[in-house]
């Protein structure tokens, strides 16, 4: 009786819109045709023949295969960093994690206005470095687009990794540590052995919540080139939000989402049975 109105609220938010994403996948709403009709899986045999969305997701991985370890490791090298009390620790550690208190949309304005062909400071100092200007077309150039999207999202979300994994490296037992030492152990052999094992539960947290983030990646690339040019650095978020929301292909995009929507709920209990068996 006193679980009730909670569980009541859970349904209503979690369960409702997933039951309505279904019955929608199965109809044929568009922009010029409201009907709700059984269309049988029209929608999810085109998902299929839709190439757009195939690229978009390979986009996504790319996004995700790179940027990634790029966090994970950058982090770690931060967290050894800070590790030892050092002088203004504190404050160092306050300035390093802003980045994750920004709104991706504006950290991702932010980076769209400093790699501003004309006037962003980026070009200048490059020119600067190399004796004339450099007009470098960040957001525009295929060859430049990417890394200015993963120099984005890997500025923003290195310091979420670099937090977490300094509260477990804090946390490895150093009565552990000393004795290996002592034993004659490397660092490399002490870290492997003792260290890794220690902050594998909290890494691989981190790891799973970030790869969350990162395949449903939309807000830096949003801001930086709208998934330009042409469709070159359109995420599987960024495709879904242009069927739905600009082609009001409803019933499809509703297809889309519920298939990212398993995905994603297979990756997750995957790997959460995972972090489990290895406890």
């Amino acid at each position: 009786m006193l679980v009730a109105p909670a569980m009541l609220v859970m349904l209503l938010v979690a369960v409702f819109p997933l039951i309505y994403l279904i019955l929608v996948s199965f109809q044929g709403i568009t922009m010029m045709d409201n009907s709700s009709d059984f269309v049988g899986f029209i929608n999810y045999e085109a998902i299929f023949q839709d190439q757009r969305l195939w690229e978009a997701l390979w986009h996504t991985l790319v996004f995700l295969v790179i940027a990634l370890p790029l966090e994970l490791v950058l982090g770690l090298l931060m967290a050894q960093l800070f590790l030892d009390q050092l002088p203004g620790r504190q404050i160092m550690v306050g300035l390093l994690v802003l980045p994750v208190v920004i709104s991706p949309i504006v950290a991702g304005a932010i980076w769209s206005l400093m790699f501003d062909n004309r006037f962003g400071p980026i070009n200048q100092v490059l020119g600067w470095i190399v004796g004339h200007d450099m007009p470098l077309l960040w957001t525009i150039k295929p060859e430049l687009v990417y890394p200015a999207i993963l120099v984005a999202e890997v500025w923003q979300w290195t310091p979420f990794m670099f937090l977490l994994l300094l509260a477990a490296l804090s946390n490895v037992d150093k009565s552990q540590l000393e004795a290996a030492s002592i034993d004659g152990a490397g660092y490399w052999r002490i870290f492997f052995r003792i260290v890794l094992p220690s902050i594998w539960p909290v890494m691989a947290i981190a790891l799973l919540i970030r790869l969350l983030d990162l395949f449903r990646l939309f807000d830096i690339v949003w801001a930086l080139t709208q998934g330009g040019p042409g469709t070159m650095t359109e995420t599987i978020s960024i495709f879904t939000y242009s069927q739905g929301f600009k082609q009001f292909e409803t019933s499809y995009t509703a297809a889309v989402a519920l298939m990212i929507v398993v995905f994603l709920s297979a990756v997750l209990m995957w790997a959460l049975k995972r972090v489990e068996l290895s406890r």
